[in-house]
């Protein structure tokens, strides 16, 4: 798990990270500014703050993500391709095969992502589509950060997929509520991970996923 107290406001430091990886995290903190006058990637009250409200923010999930039994995962809702550029990145030197696939209907944004993809020699596929009208999707992962509420993602993954073994997402204080919300309809296991990045929220694995009275 990543340490929280190594974490530094002026540069990226993650502990038995290669120096080639942190550059590339760098690299692409500075693409994501630099395409941020041009295009609305993040928020402009956050680009101070990039390194831990975005870049270590996606690189925590990593935890849920280096798996035996992953090697897809999908991001749904990607903007500048958080979190998974970021994963991409880690996982270059952790694991052969590893695939990343976007969906980003914005235009400007799946093509900042394509661009990204290409520099950091990822294996990666981009769709400029609305994944509510996508079907029968395949993949071991289903991630996303600040796309739709937590129920949203539940039909999408149910609706949309034909597989997939786990949804990887962020919750924000009102995590708690919208669970016992949503366990109301649904039937899940759930292993719970606090935000390194924020005290309100937590990342949560979902898995085993069912609707209930089916």
């Amino acid at each position: 798990m990543i340490d929280s107290k190594i974490i530094k406001k002026d540069k990226i430091y993650l502990h038995d990270v290669s120096r080639e990886t942190l550059r590339e995290l760098q690299d692409y903190t500075h693409s994501i500014l630099s395409t941020n006058k041009r295009i609305n990637l993040i928020s402009s009250t956050t680009e101070k703050s990039i390194n831990i409200r975005h870049i270590y923010d996606s690189a925590q999930t990593i935890d849920f993500i280096n798996k035996n039994d992953i090697n897809i995962c999908t991001d749904l809702g990607s903007g500048a391709g958080l979190p998974s550029i970021v994963l991409g990145i880690l996982m270059k030197s952790k694991k052969q095969g590893f695939k990343l696939i976007f969906y980003e209907k914005s235009y400007h944004k799946s093509n900042f992502v394509k661009q990204m993809a290409e520099k950091f020699k990822l294996d990666a596929k981009i769709y400029q589509k609305n994944i509510f009208l996508e079907k029968n999707l395949v993949t071991d992962v289903i991630i996303c950060r600040a796309f739709k509420p937590l129920p949203v993602i539940f039909e999408i993954a149910t609706k949309n997929f034909k597989s997939f073994k786990y949804i990887v997402m962020y919750l924000g204080k009102s995590g708690k509520k919208i669970l016992k919300e949503v366990s109301t309809k649904w039937k899940f296991d759930i292993e719970e991970m606090k935000s390194l990045t924020s005290n309100d929220s937590s990342v949560v694995k979902i898995s085993k996923l069912k609707k209930k009275y089916e």
